[in-house]
C-alpha cells in the first residue's frame, strides 16, 4: 500500500493521512470510526490496524490526487537517524574514508518538509548547499539486538529523503547534524510504501535531477552496508522504536564534488527519487 500526508483544503490545516491508489487518494480517518489520522498512529496500531485499513479501502470515497498539498511523509518520528558515507563513490568524492562501522548522526525534526515545499536559507549562512538522494526506512516493530537476517521484518515501509547539506558548515564542524538540519533541509515523501511492496531494498534505482540535469544515478545495491545490516548494527546499542526514520546514505554525484561545483541556487528545483517509492521535489530560495 501507499500512503501520504496531505494538508486539508478545509479550515483544518493539520496534515491527514491518505491512502493512494494510482492517481487517486482517500482519507484514512474517514474509512471507519477510530481510523488513524497520521502515519504514526497507523504504525502504532500494528498489523491488525493496517489490515483493517487494507480491507476498507475498496469502499472508500476516492478523489483525485492531483494538486494535493503534501506534508512530510513522517510527521513525528521518535528519531531521525542518518547514515553517512554508505556509498563508496560518495565517500570517495568527498575525500572521506568509509569507516569499518557506519557513520551515524541525528537529524533534527524541524528539518522535515514535504514534497513540492519551498526550502529557504540565508545567504549569509551558506552558499554551498548540496543535495543527497537517499532511501528512507521506517521502522514498524521495535528492533533490539536483531540479526541482519531478521532485520527487514522490522521495517514498516520506505520513503524518499533528500538529505540537503550545507557543505561549508559540514567541513567546518566536528559533527554533521547542524549542517543538515536547517529548517526544511530534510524533505521526505511524497509517499510511504509498505514493506511488502518492496521485496528487495537493495535493488532500487535512485537518482537526482537539479534544474533539469540528472546529477545522481545509481542503485541501492551499491550501498556499502545494506538496509538489513544497518538496522542490525543500530539495534545493538538502542531499541529502534516504531516510526523511527533511517536515512540510508547517498550515492555519488554530489554537487560539492563536481567540476565545476553544482550547488542549489536561489529558485533551483531539485527532485530526488527512488523507483518504486516516489519522486520528491523541493524548491529552493536563498534569502538575504
Amino acid at each position: 500500500m501507499r500512503f501520504a500526508h496531505v494538508r486539508s483544503v478545509s479550515s483544518e490545516p493539520s496534515p491527514r493521512l491518505v491512502v493512494v491508489r494510482e492517481e487517486s487518494m482517500a482519507f484514512v480517518d474517514e474509512l471507519f470510526t477510530g481510523a488513524p489520522r497520521t502515519l504514526e498512529a497507523l504504525i502504532a496500531g500494528g498489523d491488525e490496524l493496517l489490515d483493517r485499513v487494507r480491507g476498507s479501502v475498496d469502499a472508500a470515497s476516492w478523489e483525485p490526487l492531483g494538486g494535493a498539498d503534501f506534508a512530510s511523509a513522517v510527521l513525528a518520528p521518535p528519531v531521525i537517524l542518518a547514515i553517512g558515507l554508505n556509498y563508496s563513490a560518495h565517500s570517495g568524492e568527498l575525500g572521506l574514508k568509509t569507516d569499518s562501522t557506519p557513520t551515524v548522526f541525528v537529524l533534527w525534526p524541524n528539518s522535515l518538509s514535504g514534497h513540492d515545499d519551498t526550502t529557504s536559507w540565508p545567504r549569509s549562512l551558506s552558499e554551498s548547499v548540496d543535495y543527497e538522494a537517499e532511501l528512507g526506512v521506517i521502522i514498524g516493530r521495535p528492533a533490539k539486538d536483531v540479526s541482519a537476517t531478521d532485520a527487514l521484518g522490522h521495517v514498516w515501509g520506505y520513503t524518499v529523503v533528500n538529505d540537503i547539506t550545507a557543505r561549508d558548515i559540514q567541513f567546518s564542524e566536528a559533527q554533521w547534524s547542524r549542517c543538515k538540519s536547517f529548517d526544511g533541509f530534510t524533505p521526505t515523501g511524497p509517499f510511504v510504501v509498505t514493506a511488502d511492496e518492496i521485496p528487495d531494498p537493495q535493488d532500487l534505482h535512485i537518482w537526482t535531477v537539479v534544474d533539469g540535469h540528472r546529477v545522481q544515478d545509481a542503485s541501492t545495491g551499491q550501498m556499502v552496508r545494506s538496509v538489513a545490516t544497518l538496522i542490525a548494527h543500530l539495534s545493538q546499542s538502542v531499541t529502534l522504536l516504531p516510526g523511527t526514520l533511517i536515512s540510508t546514505g547517498s550515492p555519488g554525484g554530489a554537487g560539492y564534488s563536481r567540476d565545476p561545483q553544482i550547488f542549489l541556487r536561489d529558485r533551483s528545483t531539485v527532485t530526488v527519487a527512488v523507483d518504486g517509492v516516489g519522486e520528491l521535489t523541493t524548491r529552493c530560495r536563498i534569502v538575504g
